[in-house]
């Protein structure tokens, strides 16, 4: 395991190396994101079984691709899939290669946020103060957690203050970190989420429960990275996603799914992401990505307009003929 002034080392690193601003589930899962506002619960983190990863953590990055509702289907909704950004694997995205030509233009960049992919954080521990009612609870008390930008970021600050002495993640040293959910502008809001102050061991039963089922090798939770025949696939969806055509099942559906769609018949797997916050949506659905699952860093800044600024009354079809302008160009 990787002491603190390494992973002090690598996020130091990650942070000076950042682009310029020109640039159903398993409940083996924690959902804390049906905390009731103005509750919280306490987790404590626990490392990666994985010695080679630096981090108590793995960096997950998913691109959300919605759908007017699916073809073929009487009075379907708006679905939405979630695919692998290839960025991961340090590759190009060939939906964020376009999206990043949309920021050039400020009547674009909502879109643009549309379609930006959206960073998670996958931990595991113990829920050591849980308020929820869980219909069932794991054998295994070592949960995962998929922790957002906003939560992140106070998880991050905590580890580079030169304060810290040990290991949030020690045995005897660790610390505890809660999660409180609170709401700012009609979404959910964990910006008072906070680190405990005073340090504890792991319990007798924490520690033989680590014993008895070990730690996860969380790099195992990511996604399977696209080859050339899904990049196309992802390519194909976004741009149907753009245009407002419905999902089409028979066309996609043996590659990536939305949660609770049936694979077309005969189909091998395909990616559902059932487990996650974008999953079980609580959200208004065409409302941009709340601030807590939204890596604002990462987004290009949209240059001056080169065109009229979008009207409050544009539709899909007015952003989409400058979309394509923008391409035919």
């Amino acid at each position: 395991m990787a002491s603190l002034a390494e992973i002090r080392a690598r996020l130091q690193a990650a942070e000076n190396n950042k682009p310029g601003q020109s640039t159903g589930g398993d409940n083996s899962i924690y959902a804390h994101w049906n905390l009731e506002e103005g509750q919280s619960c306490t987790l404590r983190f626990l490392p990666d079984a994985n010695t080679k990863n630096t981090f108590f953590w793995q960096e997950r990055a998913m691109i959300r691709l919605p759908f007017a509702g699916i073809k073929g289907e009487m009075d379907s909704k708006q679905v939405q899939v979630q695919v692998p950004c290839v960025e991961m694997w340090g590759e190009a995205c060939p939906v964020l290669a376009e999206v990043r030509t949309w920021f050039k233009d400020k009547s674009l960049e909502e879109m643009g946020r549309k379609y930006w992919k959206k960073r998670s954080y996958i931990f595991q521990g113990f829920v050591r103060e849980n308020p929820l009612s869980e219909d069932k609870t794991p054998e295994n008390p070592i949960r995962r957690f998929i922790i957002g930008p906003q939560i992140f970021a106070t998880i991050k600050g905590a580890l580079m203050d030169p304060e810290l002495e040990e290991m949030p993640t020690d045995t005897l040293r660790g610390l505890d970190f809660r999660v409180t959910k609170t709401a700012k502008g009609g979404y959910a809001d964990y910006s008072t989420s906070k680190w405990a102050r005073k340090e504890s061991a792991l319990t007798e039963a924490e520690q033989a429960a680590i014993a008895t089922h070990g730690l996860f090798d969380l790099s195992t939770f990511l996604p399977k990275k696209p080859g050339d025949v899904e990049l196309k696939v992802i390519k194909e969806m976004f741009e149907a996603s753009v245009d407002g055509q419905p999902y089409d099942t028979e066309r996609w559906g043996q590659y990536f799914r939305p949660a609770g769609v049936q694979a077309p018949g005969g189909a091998g797997a395909a990616h559902v992401d059932e487990d996650t916050p974008a999953a079980k949506p609580a959200l208004k659905v065409a409302a941009p990505a709340p601030a807590s699952d939204f890596d604002e860093d990462d987004v290009p800044v949209a240059a001056a307009p080169v065109a009229k600024p979008a009207a409050s009354g544009q539709n899909a079809q007015d952003i989409l003929a400058m979309i394509r302008s923008r391409q035919a160009k």
